[in-house]
């Protein structure tokens, strides 16, 4: 068994609130932003960014560990609280060991 990780599953859908020309999924920048600062944050006990964030099945994931469980999923649950985010984030608690993205509990958020 691996380091405790918490993914974050965002579903890949375009922004609604967009202007012709711009980019479609501007929350993907937002969160990428916030898990790379997570660990400068007291409110997630030292938590921060596992791994890079990947496309997979429809989703966009980010990947946070370095804390508690709880912790881990005080910033998962902000994040599905960020504006612009897709309704329908969800979280999968699983391990550094998992052999694929989706292994463990699932979490829903918000």
């Amino acid at each position: 068994m691996g380091d405790l990780v918490v993914e974050v599953h965002v579903p890949l859908t375009k922004s609604t609130e967009l202007e012709e020309g711009e980019y479609a999924f501007p929350w993907i920048d937002d969160i990428s932003e916030f898990v790379a600062s997570l660990d400068e944050m007291p409110k997630y006990d030292g938590a921060t960014m596992h791994d890079d964030p990947e496309e997979w099945e429809g989703h966009y994931l980010f990947f946070v560990s370095g804390a508690s469980e709880d912790a881990l999923l005080r910033a998962a649950n902000d994040i599905s609280q960020m504006s612009g985010v897709p309704v329908g984030t969800f979280a999968m608690v699983t391990d550094s060991g998992a052999s694929t993205y989706g292994e463990g509990t699932r979490v829903e958020l918000g």
